[in-house]
């Protein structure tokens, strides 16, 4: 049963990667708990507008936990305080009438503020691109049993082909490492019979690429995997490091 509630929104302004930012207080009340966090934003938003400030620049898309689009730390934690969860699937009766939320972008050298709460998620695309292509034939669908995949294998690749790419893992990370993603996006294809050809091309021109676009190691603080809203293992990090050795290897 929804209430009414009032909060404090502390939200990181910043006109871009090159200027200086701040924080700005914004009081909102009657906030209604059914309310998604993205939806309180659309009213502050329209608050402002009408003020003629303006609004808060943030990402957004389906709205549905599927494309990777939204993201913003909330309170400290990447997607905010609830475990395997979207921004935009995270909803207002999470927080306490009176409670202050501080709302920050993702921090990450490899993902430069665009303004406000938006980052430039790109240096990923770019990551992806380093990886190549699967040169199994398209066209019209194979059968099922044309090429046999062990349940165990498949599972593995749909576990890893989950990771929407949102970021959050870098975000949490005291690294701002991005090795769950390369890990995620490597995996879900070497599993595959399909992705086998290109295995140690493409791992090595993922990471490769990783490193180019500045993202820190990997320590071993399971941080992204807690903050994942797909509940990516770390797994995907060791097998990425097994298969670079190997590709590192057959490639001298």
């Amino acid at each position: 049963m929804s209430k009414k509630i009032n909060v404090t929104l502390r939200i990181w302004r910043q006109n871009g990667p090159i200027t200086d930012g701040g924080f700005e207080s914004f009081q909102m009340n009657e906030v209604d708990t059914a309310m998604s966090f993205l939806e309180l934003l659309d009213v502050l938003n329209a608050d402002l507008e009408r003020q003629g400030v303006a609004p808060v620049a943030f990402d957004h898309d389906c709205r549905e936990g599927i494309c990777g689009a939204c993201g913003a730390v909330v309170n400290g934690q990447a997607h905010g305080p609830d475990r395997e969860t979207t921004l935009c699937q995270l909803h207002m009766r999470r927080f306490e009438d009176g409670d202050i939320i501080t709302i920050e972008p993702w921090r990450a050298k490899g993902f430069p503020v665009i303004k406000d709460l938006m980052v430039d998620r790109s240096a990923f695309d770019r990551v992806m691109q380093a990886g190549g292509f699967v040169t199994v034939r398209t066209g019209q669908a194979p059968d099922a049993h044309a090429i046999p995949v062990s349940k165990q294998e498949a599972d593995n690749a749909m576990d890893a082909a989950q990771c929407i790419g949102c970021g959050a893992c870098v975000a949490a990370c005291p690294n701002a490492s991005a090795m769950l993603f390369v890990g995620a996006k490597a995996s879900h294809l070497a599993y595959l019979p399909q992705g086998a050809p290109e295995k140690h091309q493409r791992v090595l021109g993922m990471v490769e690429q990783m490193d180019k676009e500045g993202f820190g190691n990997c320590t071993n603080h399971y941080e992204c995997e807690a903050a994942c809203p797909k509940a990516i293992s770390v797994r995907h990090i060791a097998k990425l490091n097994r298969d670079h050795i190997a590709a590192a290897i057959v490639s001298k």
